[in-house]
C-alpha cells in the first residue's frame, strides 16, 4: 500500500470535513452534533456488515470511506468543542496496539490466536481498572454477539469447558428444563429457559469457532428469498398467499429446499 498517497487522502477528508462544517460549509453537516450523527453512523456499520456477508466488495470499498467520514465529523466537532482531535485518536490506538500485542513489539511469546487475545483482554483489564473480567462489553450489542462476547471473556480468564462435549451436554440440558416448563406452562421460566437455550446455542457455536450472529443473520436471509419465492409460484398461479393452504406452501418450499441444495 502507498502509505504516503493514504496520508494524503485521510487529510483532503479532513480538510473536506473542515470546510463543510466552517461558517461557509454546508448546513446540514454544521449543525450535527456527536449524539445526532449515531444514527447514521450505525447504519454505515450494517451496511459495511451487509456488503461482507454478500461479498460485494465495490459496495465494501464505499462503505468503508463512509465510516472513515464519521470518524473524521466525530474527530472535527471533538476538536471544536475543545475535547480532542483525530490526532489524539490516532496516537492513543497507535499506543493501545504497540502495548497490547507483546507478542509482536516486546518479548512476551504468544503461539496461538487465543493466547494473543488472552493476552490482550489481561493487559486492557489492567488498563481501564475494571473490577470484572465481563466489564466493558456494551449493553446495546445485539444479544447474541454480547453472548459470544462475555462468553469469549470469561473463557480468556480461564472459565470455559476444554471439551465440546460437555457444551453439548449442557444444551441438551437446557432443552429438558424448557421442555418441563413447556409442560407445566409456566411462563416466567419458559422465558428463562428459553433465554438459556440461546445462550447454551451461541456457547456451542463459539466452541465451533462460528459466529452466531452471522449465521442468524444469513439464515434470516434465507428465510426471507425461500418465502418470497413461495409467494411468486404462488401468485404465477394466481393466488395470493392468504389463501394458499400450509401444504401448498410447504411443498413449494421443500422444492425451493431442493433447489438450493
Amino acid at each position: 500500500m502507498n502509505k504516503e498517497k493514504a496520508a494524503k487522502q485521510f487529510i483532503k477528508l479532513l480538510d473536506i470535513v473542515e470546510k463543510l462544517r466552517g461558517p461557509n460549509g454546508c448546513p446540514w453537516d454544521k449543525e450535527q452534533t456527536h449524539e445526532s450523527l449515531l444514527p447514521y453512523f450505525l447504519e454505515e456499520a450494517y451496511e459495511v456488515i451487509e456488503s461482507v456477508d454478500e461479498k460485494d466488495w465495490d459496495t465494501l470499498k464505499e462503505e468503508l470511506g463512509d465510516v472513515m467520514l464519521h470518524i473524521a465529523l466525530q474527530g472535527q466537532i471533538s476538536k471544536e468543542e475543545g475535547r480532542f482531535s483525530v490526532i489524539d485518536s490516532l496516537d492513543n490506538v497507535n499506543k493501545k496496539l504497540i502495548n497490547r500485542h507483546p507478542h509482536v513489539f516486546g518479548d512476551k511469546k504468544a503461539d496461538a490466536s487465543f493466547e494473543a487475545k488472552q493476552n490482550w483482554e489481561s493487559i486492557k483489564h489492567k488498563e481501564k481498572k475494571r473490577k470484572s473480567r465481563l466489564d466493558g462489553v456494551p449493553p446495546t450489542l445485539p444479544a447474541l454477539t454480547r453472548s459470544n462476547r462475555l462468553q469469549q471473556k470469561a473463557s480468556y480468564a480461564g472459565f470455559d469447558w476444554d471439551d465440546i462435549n460437555k457444551v453439548w451436554e449442557k444444551l441438551y440440558e437446557e432443552l429438558d428444563e424448557l421442555k418441563r416448563a413447556y409442560a407445566l406452562q409456566d411462563l416466567n421460566n419458559m422465558k428463562e429457559e428459553i433465554g438459556d437455550v440461546l445462550f447454551s446455542v451461541v456457547n456451542l457455536a463459539r466452541h465451533m469457532e462460528l459466529d452466531s450472529e452471522g449465521m442468524l443473520r444469513k439464515a434470516n436471509a434465507k428465510f426471507i428469498k425461500r418465502f418470497k419465492k413461495i409467494e411468486s409460484e404462488l401468485a404465477i398461479n394466481g393466488k395470493d398467499i392468504s389463501e394458499a393452504t400450509l401444504e401448498e406452501m410447504d411443498e413449494i418450499w421443500e422444492e425451493i429446499k431442493h433447489d438450493d441444495q
